[in-house]
């Protein structure tokens, strides 16, 4: 019975660890040419899983040599560096362009990146990389263990006191190791502390008094708070009114507006910040038929969000 124990305890451990690389994924069919918008959730050495920004789907991206791996210098998603698949990193946005292979996967043709989301990423990566080197000590730790019970199992009553002693430390390693891979699994999930909703006029990305007011008061109240893990999420908005193209410039100058005021005045760290992104018309507050609901549409919205992998206990 010990040494059944012992084994469905390294077993335990070992499915922890390799949990991510087993992560069900939406099946591309062969021949099909997809487009992906999403966050890199889990990496091997010649694919990865990307999660789409609304996280209804997730796709099994497979990186060949004629996979183009560029960042975007001019904008979302417009020509820039080359990059190696080295720099695809767990955390970054990426747009994936290819065709479906009869595994189901997304055999990438090109893969493009905005620089500072990657500067995100590895920031994250490298807060990371000592919850994965706890997680591997302690499935060592627990191996050990229960090497440590099979070879006692023949003294079982004279080594009773012992083998309990072991048990429990491989319980606690077991429990410690769960709490690590519950930190890295989180890296991708968000919890949403406050929404901060700042007003602009029509036609304009000038951040004016009312809207400094609101992000003055908002990130005095930060202050207060346990920021662990806290990420910044700026996403611009638009009404209606006008072209969809000009809409959507004018939101993307509005997210950079905002951005700007909370590094410059309230000393934001870059790395804090996620996925600014001007998102034109798209999700109105309220309806665009009215003056006042039009003027509600006229926005920025900042996250405050809390990253479970970083902030976890």
């Amino acid at each position: 019975m010990i040494r059944g124990a012992a084994i469905v305890l390294v077993v335990a451990v070992a499915g922890l660890v390799n949990g991510m690389a087993q992560a069900a994924f939406t099946s591309v069919p062969a021949g099909q040419k997809l487009e992906v918008n999403g966050v890199i959730t889990a990496r091997a050495a010649d694919s990865f899983l990307i999660r789409t920004l609304d996280k209804s789907n997730t796709y099994n991206v497979a990186i060949g040599p004629a996979t183009s791996v560029k960042s975007n210098t001019k904008g979302i998603f417009r020509g820039g560096n080359r990059y190696d698949a080295g720099y695809l990193l767990r955390g970054l946005r990426v747009q994936v362009v290819g065709n479906g292979n009869d595994a189901g996967e997304l055999v990438a043709d090109t893969i493009r990146f905005n620089e500072q989301d990657l500067k995100t990423a590895q920031s994250l990566e490298a807060r990371m990389e000592p919850y994965e080197e706890q997680t591997k000590s302690n499935t060592e730790q627990i191996k050990s263990n229960a090497d440590r019970i099979t070879a006692g199992e023949e003294n079982a009553k004279r080594m009773a006191g012992q083998i309990e002693e072991n048990t429990a430390l491989g319980q606690k390693a077991l429990a410690e190791a769960d709490r690590a891979n519950n930190r890295i699994n989180g890296l991708g999930d968000f919890d949403t502390i406050k929404t901060i909703v700042v007003p602009f006029a029509v036609g304009s990305s000038t951040l004016g008094p009312k809207g400094k007011a609101i992000i003055d008061e908002a990130a005095a109240w930060a202050k207060t708070q346990d920021r662990k893990g806290w990420m910044v999420e700026v996403v611009g908005y638009a009404d209606s009114t006008g072209k969809t193209a000009k809409n959507k410039a004018l939101s993307e100058k509005r997210a950079n507006s905002v951005i700007g005021y909370l590094v410059s005045k309230h000393n934001m760290p870059l790395h804090r910040l996620i996925q600014p992104f001007g998102a034109g018309v798209d999700n109105p507050a309220a309806t665009n038929a009215t003056a006042e609901g039009r003027a509600q549409n006229r926005r920025v919205e900042i996250k405050l969000l809390r990253n479970k992998g970083i902030a976890g206990d």
